[in-house]
């Protein structure tokens, strides 16, 4: 392996497998470069927390990607995961401080963004 393919396998490899939450610029393109990301926090700010509702109440949303992005918000400290043991298993999301006050502000750039560049 040449020393330039080495970097970029070893930058590619730091990239994939290691999450650090408190990096900002990791948690904007890994987790708020999702389209579908924003979307879920305000269905489950509003209550609607179980993956089954959420597939069904956005369009073009498959199970595959909202596993992936809840997954990446978890990762991020932006949800946490409740799982109940029962049968059939039960799974429900929330918002964690930290992804309340995040919803918060991302909800404000949306009202500076229609204000400055109407709806």
């Amino acid at each position: 392996m040449t020393p330039l393919e080495e970097i970029n396998f070893r930058d590619r490899s730091e990239r994939t497998n290691k999450v650090d939450p408190t990096n900002f610029n990791s948690m904007i393109a890994d987790c708020l470069g999702c389209k579908w990301t924003i979307l879920l926090m305000k269905h489950i700010e509003h209550g609607i927390n179980r993956p089954g509702k959420l597939v069904k109440l956005t369009d073009g949303l498959t199970t595959k990607v909202l596993n992936q992005c809840l997954s990446r918000m978890i990762k991020y400290k932006i949800l946490e995961k409740k799982s109940f043991p029962q049968t059939p298993p039960k799974v429900e999301y929330y918002l964690t401080p930290f992804g309340t006050d995040l919803l918060q502000l991302l909800k404000k750039i949306e009202l500076l963004q229609s204000k400055y560049f109407g709806d």
